[in-house]
Formats: structure tokens, C-alpha cells, sequence
């Protein structure tokens, strides 16, 4: 049983093929911005890259981004993707700990304080690497205001509401975007920002199926830490993941993920 926050953070073999989708246009445009040509950027929780590299194809050769992620396999595939990309390196580190010297024009982190059990403590490190009138920029979800249309169906349900418990338990806050700009404030933030970046999809978008089928993918990765953990059956797994794509492919019409930038300059 993985009964640590580090533990269920890990990500399990297979789920890197929905980082690898991402780009920094669609997925992280709220950084668009502030980039510019020239600038020093920290991604932390960089995954495997890909959206990484859209930073650095923006502050280009003459500027410097650098990714960071404690999975080994992650930085290992980020460098064989976009090793070769002017002014962009990877590093496997922990922000708690990662510490080479330098500060940043901006900082970011997308999708990451909701895997962290203590995300103000990862906030004070970040503010800390900031240089005067450096940016931070977050970009989280709110898991309990998820919604699909129609409603789903009752296995994945089990499996969704499952894997909330499963979240909680060990600390991670299902409701960090409503929470990250008080969060801003306590870690010594005076004005901060906070955008909506719903994620929307419809039945007839182009890639409606790949889209909302992420909860599909998470039920074939991290639900097997589920079983193992003794939150659901395998029974039950694979009862999700078929009744969720005949909902994909049948009646589902729409789902919205609940996405907030939470941002502030020092």
C-alpha cells in the first residue's frame, strides 16, 4: 500500500502519453503573457518537456529555461525529446531541495502544488528563487468542481469519487485552485492574480474523445494504485473504464475541468 503523499504523487508507467499532448499554447497560455525574448524561466514539474520547449522557443537561444522533475524517467525523456533546444536543459529535482544558484525572471508550475501535500512550503521555495519583479505563475484544478453532461455513469462514478478519497487521504487538496491565492498571501504575495482557464470540450470538438477520455487513462494508470491501495477492486477498475468510454463514445456531450492561474510579481 503507497501510504505517503510521495508515494501517490509518483506517476505510474503510461502516464506520461498525456504530458507528452500538452503544449504551451493550449495548455499553459497563460504564461504567453509575460515570455519574452531574453528571460531566465524555471518550470517546476516540467514532466517530459513538452511544454517546456514552447517556453524556450520564446525567450529563445539568448535566454535560458530550465525544467525540473523528480522523475527520473520524465527528465530522462524530456532530454532525448528537446535536449537539443537552445537554452533549454533538464534536471531531476525536487523544489524543496533544488537550489543551483540562480533566479528567475519567471517561475512556473503547471498542474503540480495539487500532487504536493505541503504546496505553501513549495510556494515559499519558488518566491524565493524570484528575482525583483520576477513572476510566479500557477496553474491548478479544482477536482470537486469537474463537471460532465450528461452526468456520469455510475461506475465511474464509484471510481472518480474513489479516487478523491484516495487524493485526500494523504493530504492533497482536491481544491487547490480555489485555495492558491490565499495561499499567495500567506507565503508574503501582496497582489496576486487569478484568471479562469476552464477546460472545455464538446462532443463534435475535434478531439473530443481525447480530451474528455483522460479519466479513461487515469483509470488504466493510477487506478491500478487505487486497487493496490485498497480503494476499489479491479473489478471495479475495468467496470470504469468501460463504462466510461460507451459514455465517450454514446451519450457523453461535454465536460469542463475547473482551471485557475493564480499569478503575482514580487
Amino acid at each position: 500500500m503507497a501510504n505517503t503523499a510521495e508515494d501517490r504523487a509518483r506517476m505510474p508507467e503510461g502516464t506520461q502519453k498525456v504530458l507528452d499532448k500538452r503544449t504551451l499554447v493550449t495548455d499553459n497560455k497563460n504564461l504567453l503573457k509575460y515570455l519574452r525574448p531574453g528571460m531566465h524561466v524555471l518550470d517546476v514539474g516540467c514532466g517530459s518537456g513538452s511544454i517546456t520547449k514552447g517556453m524556450a522557443e520564446i525567450v529563445g537561444p539568448e535566454g535560458k529555461v530550465t525544467g525540473i522533475d523528480p522523475g527520473e524517467a520524465l527528465i530522462a525523456q524530456a532530454q532525448a525529446n528537446y535536449g537539443d533546444v537552445p537554452g533549454l536543459t533538464f534536471q531531476r529535482a525536487d523544489i524543496h531541495t533544488f537550489n543551483n544558484g540562480e533566479l528567475y525572471d519567471v517561475i512556473s508550475s503547471a498542474r503540480v502544488l495539487q500532487w504536493l501535500a505541503n504546496p505553501i512550503e513549495a510556494l515559499g521555495k519558488m518566491r524565493r528563487l524570484l528575482k525583483k519583479d520576477g513572476v510566479l505563475a500557477i496553474l491548478d484544478y479544482n477536482h470537486e468542481k469537474i463537471s460532465w453532461q450528461p452526468a456520469l455513469p455510475p461506475a465511474m462514478r464509484r471510481f472518480y469519487d474513489a479516487f478523491l478519497q484516495w487524493r485526500k487521504d494523504v493530504g492533497f487538496d482536491n481544491h487547490i485552485a480555489d485555495n492558491l491565492a490565499e495561499m499567495f498571501h500567506a507565503t508574503g504575495f501582496s497582489s496576486v492574480n487569478v484568471e479562469p482557464h476552464m477546460e472545455l470540450t464538446q462532443k463534435g470538438d475535434a478531439h473530443f474523445i481525447s480530451k474528455a477520455g483522460i479519466w479513461a487513462e487515469v483509470a488504466e494508470t493510477r487506478g491500478h494504485q487505487l486497487v493496490k491501495d485498497g480503494y476499489i477492486t479491479e473489478a471495479e477498475r475495468l467496470a470504469a473504464v468501460e463504462a466510461y468510454n460507451a459514455w465517450l463514445a454514446g451519450e457523453g456531450e461535454q465536460m469542463q475541468l475547473y482551471l485557475l492561474a493564480v499569478e503575482a510579481r514580487m
